[in-house]
């Protein structure tokens, strides 16, 4: 593959998996056993994951591996045999490892760190005008429609509100620093927590900040609203943290940025994005190094993915990296080039085939990015 290749951002994964520049690239890679059943064990005589090529953090989020609803220590698991040494972590499992009040049973719902305390508001229904959409929250989409609760189930439901309230203000910081170690001793660092607490009540929100700082985290990430920017940047600020605010397509609304974005950052200088560069390119048609120009120092992470345009049938869809018109090498190269900090993770959304996983395809799009940084 030659520089112009790599400058349009183009890079065929056809190309890419059939060259011998990725024969060399896989065998660069560490080679990690697909034992790692008791990660807990610490990472002695195993191959740590290194994903940081020339000074650019490759990572990814917990929600790549949604299919395996592993659990934490499977999502731990599933990073190293991925070759990711860094993630973004989301609520899904953290509070079960650290002894909080199950969740009570319901069929499908999300876990202990995506259920909204006591006397939260319900959702909008999916698919409604501001709805969250799935996943935003911090817990795995579920897997098909909600029925609605029984008494009995709402009793349940109550209940565990109050407990989990409760288990929260008495949580052990020593439980979340040993899941750092965790995460650490195997190679991984975590570098946000998206525990999505815009709806918690205050004292929730600062155990959001501390459960983070103790998992060695910098941010803490949330949706993308001037509502949660208001509410959380204060938290942010007093913690001296970031809330990292992560965009779906809102930047293809006239007057987003000038009616939401830039008021939210206005609101602390904690406040910053976490900058998903697949839906914004697959939204508006525009190049996601705009938006890194206009906001250097207001980003703090991206989420990579590779989509198609909003003029291309389908429009904004899914596409197996190189495969989309997202410009993935432009954006990492600029990263790379300007010395950027942002931590840059895979968020796979791409349907994947029946012969593949989910830890394999993190593994590809890992040696993809390894390959343009190089």
């Amino acid at each position: 593959m030659n520089e112009q290749d790599i400058r349009i951002g183009q890079v065929s994964r056809r190309g890419f998996l059939g060259t011998a520049a990725t024969a060399v690239a896989f065998s660069a890679l560490p080679a990690v056993s697909p034992a790692l059943s008791t990660p807990a064990s610490g990472a002695a005589g195993r191959a740590r994951p290194n994903s940081k090529f020339n000074g650019v953090q490759i990572g990814t989020i917990t929600y790549s591996f949604r299919n395996l609803d592993p659990g934490i220590e499977g999502v731990l698991k599933a990073c190293v045999e991925a070759n990711c040494s860094s993630i973004e972590l989301m609520s899904n499992g953290i509070e079960d490892w650290c002894g909080a009040p199950k969740t009570p049973a319901r069929g499908r719902g999300p876990g202990p760190g995506g259920t909204p305390p006591a006397g939260a508001r319900a959702e909008t229904p999916p698919g409604a005008a501001g709805a969250t959409p799935p996943g935003a929250r911090g817990e795995m989409p579920p897997r098909g429609g909600r029925q609605p609760l029984t008494p009995e189930q709402q009793a349940a439901q109550d209940k565990y509100n109050a407990e989990i309230k409760a288990w929260r203000l008495a949580a052990p910081m020593e439980k979340f620093a040993q899941l750092r170690k965790m995460f650490n001793d195997a190679g991984v660092a975590i570098h946000i927590l998206k525990w999505s607490p815009a709806r918690w009540s205050d004292e929730e929100i600062d155990y959001a900040f501390k459960t983070a700082k103790a998992m060695g985290a910098s941010a803490v990430s949330d949706e993308l609203s001037l509502e949660t920017a208001k509410r959380l940047g204060p938290f942010a600020e007093r913690h001296g943290m970031v809330i990292a605010l992560h965009n779906h397509m809102q930047f293809a609304t006239p007057g987003f940025e000038n009616d939401v974005l830039k008021p939210a950052l206005a609101v602390s200088r904690a406040v910053k994005m976490n900058f998903d560069i697949g839906h914004f390119a697959g939204s508006t048609g525009r190049h996601p190094n705009e938006i890194i120009d206009q906001y250097k120092d207001r980003i703090f992470s991206l989420h990579l993915k590779d989509k198609t345009g909003p003029n291309t049938k389908p429009p904004n869809a899914n596409q197996v990296w190189g495969q989309g018109e997202t410009p993935l090498a432009d954006v990492l190269l600029k990263v790379r080039d300007e010395r950027l900090p942002y931590p840059c993770d895979i968020e796979l959304e791409y349907p994947i085939a029946a012969w593949s996983t989910s830890v394999k395809e993190v593994r590809t799009c890992v040696s993809y990015a390894r390959q343009i940084l190089i």
